[in-house]
């Protein structure tokens, strides 16, 4: 049994995901879904820092067509993630660059790898946020655990499978609905979507295909969580590989450094179609 397999979480059946998918990944979760939690959150949650911390400082705070808020997309259909962790550390980001802005505390951009291991890992301290940034608009999408959602971040979640997700559907953009009523507002534009320990569970390719074209014409940024390196995303699906240390963009096939954190990968991709 690998690492991956030894997770010991409340709401689980078994100490093994592969023994609990058995039955079916749907099964499961809808079974533990009220329940759930990723014991992989602070690796979840020093990558989004340190994702953020890179992305602000290198386009959203220079960004002369800013909006007056973050648009964040958590989208946690099937995954590992249920109850909002992609969400939680997303707000405690924001609220504490927030704090921190008229401060002298530098915010940690990267992480260089030194020659001895320290003793203690270093914070992550958020980017100053000044008050002009309204607060951010956050959507979010679960088809089993929503109510674990509601019940801990308190803000709306959708039940969009990813199947309804790559047809078009997405959260209203009013976080006080839940319905699929057409909004008479434009729909915003997201800046991100997180998705976290969730998209390797779309196996069939041309599904894959399907839900990562369609994100690209609603979204500039797709940020994959994972323990792992899957899945393989490809040319011609609507997003162009990001290096976030020279922040360009690169190939597919180019090993360049990813954010990795507590044995957790963050990989960064840009739309070519926004």
């Amino acid at each position: 049994m690998s690492r991956g397999d030894r997770v010991a979480v409340s709401g689980n059946f078994s100490h093994s995901m592969r023994e609990n998918y058995q039955q079916g990944v749907s099964e499961y979760y809808t079974k533990v879904g009220s329940t759930y939690r990723n014991p992989h959150f602070p690796g979840i949650r020093r990558c989004i820092f340190q994702w953020l911390n890179k992305w602000w400082a290198m386009e959203s705070a220079s960004d002369p067509n800013r909006r007056d808020r973050i648009v964040m997309f958590d989208m946690a259909c099937v995954n590992k993630t249920r109850s909002g962790e992609a969400t939680i550390a997303f707000q405690e980001w924001w609220q504490l660059g927030r704090r921190l802005f008229g401060s002298r505390i530098e915010p940690l951009l990267d992480q260089q790898p030194s020659g001895r291991l320290p003793q203690q890992k270093p914070q992550i301290i958020p980017v100053p946020i000044g008050p002009d940034l309204g607060l951010p608009k956050i959507l979010a999408a679960d088809p089993f655990t929503s109510a674990a959602y509601r019940d801990r971040v308190h803000l709306s979640c959708s039940a969009l499978s990813f199947k309804d997700i790559a047809e078009g559907a997405l959260p209203p953009p009013s976080t006080d609905e839940l319905t699929h009523e057409t909004s008479p507002e434009p729909y915003p534009v997201i800046d991100i979507i997180i998705c976290s320990f969730a998209l390797h569970l779309v196996e069939n390719p041309s599904e894959l295909f399907s839900l990562l074209w369609e994100l690209s014409s609603k979204a500039r940024w797709l940020v994959i969580l994972a323990p792992h390196k899957k899945p393989e995303i490809k040319d011609g699906w609507g997003w162009n590989k990001w290096n976030v240390n020279a922040w360009e963009s690169c190939r597919m096939v180019d090993n360049v450094p990813e954010i990795l954190n507590d044995r957790v990968h963050c990989r960064v991709y840009r739309s070519l179609n926004i």
